[in-house]
C-alpha cells in the first residue's frame, strides 16, 4: 500500500507525541480508531462515571472518523475496554444510545488498568469508507 493510500489525523493528546502513533488512519476501505479515553486535552469528563466516561470517548472516536467524512452510519466494529466489571450495564447503555441503530460488532473486556487510574472505559473503532 502507498503512503498516499495511508492518511492519519491527529487528536492532540499528549500521548500521541510520547508514544508516536496517530487518533485514527484511514487505509484503503477502513477508517481505525485507537484508544479513546474521556480525556480532551488535560481534562478528563465524567471522572467516576463510567457512563459519562464512554459517551465522551466514542464521541471522541465518532469525531476522528468524520475527520474522513464519516459517520456513525459507517461504524462496523466496537471496542470497550473497562477497568470494573460492574460498569458494563452503563457502558453498554452508553453504546446503544450511539450505536443502536448502526448495530457493529463488538467487544468488551475487563482490563487490569490505564495509565491514568481515573479512566475507567477506553474505546476503538473501525469504520468502513467502501461503497
Amino acid at each position: 500500500m502507498t503512503s498516499e493510500a495511508v492518511r492519519r489525523v491527529r487528536s492532540g493528546s499528549p500521548w500521541e507525541e510520547s508514544f508516536g502513533f496517530a487518533r485514527a488512519v484511514a487505509a484503503g476501505d477502513r477508517v481505525l480508531v485507537g484508544g479513546t479515553t474521556s480525556f480532551k486535552g488535560p481534562v478528563l469528563y465524567g471522572e467516576g462515571d463510567p457512563y459519562e466516561q464512554a459517551k465522551v470517548a466514542f464521541t471522541s472516536a465518532v469525531e476522528a472518523i468524520a475527520e474522513f467524512g464519516l459517520g456513525i452510519e459507517s461504524v462496523i466494529r466496537t471496542r470497550m475496554y473497562l477497568t470494573h466489571a460492574r460498569d458494563v450495564d452503563a457502558v453498554g447503555r452508553a453504546h446503544q444510545e450511539l450505536f443502536d441503530s448502526v448495530r457493529p460488532v463488538s467487544t468488551l473486556l475487563v482490563v487490569e488498568g490505564f495509565v491514568d487510574p481515573r479512566i475507567l472505559v477506553e474505546v476503538e473503532l473501525e469504520a468502513f469508507r467502501g461503497a
